[in-house]
């Protein structure tokens, strides 16, 4: 086999339709445009909003007001009441940790520590934000609230 011997597979490849070139031709005249009509001029045809006199879709959903911002993070909440369920006195609870025991479905979601619930030893929480009432709790407790870095 040479390079000249080379073809593509029968039907892989279509000829385009010349319209307009006679009656001959199959598609002259009209070129398969009918005869008259919207369709049948030049910029012709209904727009992708038209929906034959019925309100189009876009105008019958409610309205999306405002806007999403994309720097926004999505914290998943922890109760401390959550934590003093399991026994970690004095324990390093970390994120990874507490995905470890389902609390996170992921370890690198950031994590917020919320103040409901009451903890009953010192613990050391690792978490991205806390909410001023449970860092109160957790250093009365006697342990220590420690942020973590978050980056997206």
């Amino acid at each position: 086999m040479k390079l000249h011997d080379l073809r593509p597979n029968s039907g892989a490849k279509k000829k385009r339709k010349r319209v307009g070139r006679g009656i001959a031709a199959g598609q002259g005249k009209t070129a398969g445009r009918g005869t008259k009509g919207q369709g049948a001029r030049s910029g012709g045809g209904k727009g992708i909003y038209f929906e034959g006199g019925q309100l189009p879709l876009a105008r019958r959903l409610p309205y999306k007001r405002g806007f999403t911002n994309i720097r926004k993070i999505y914290y998943k909440p922890v109760n401390l009441g959550t934590l003093a369920e399991f026994d970690f006195e004095g324990a390093t609870v970390t994120p990874e940790l507490m995905a470890q025991i389902g609390l996170l479905k992921k370890p690198t979601d950031p994590v917020v520590v919320l103040g409901d619930g009451e903890l009953a030893g010192p613990l050391t929480v690792q978490a991205h934000r806390f909410s001023a009432s449970a860092k109160e709790k957790i250093e009365a407790s006697g342990g220590t609230a420690e942020l973590l870095p978050y980056e997206k």
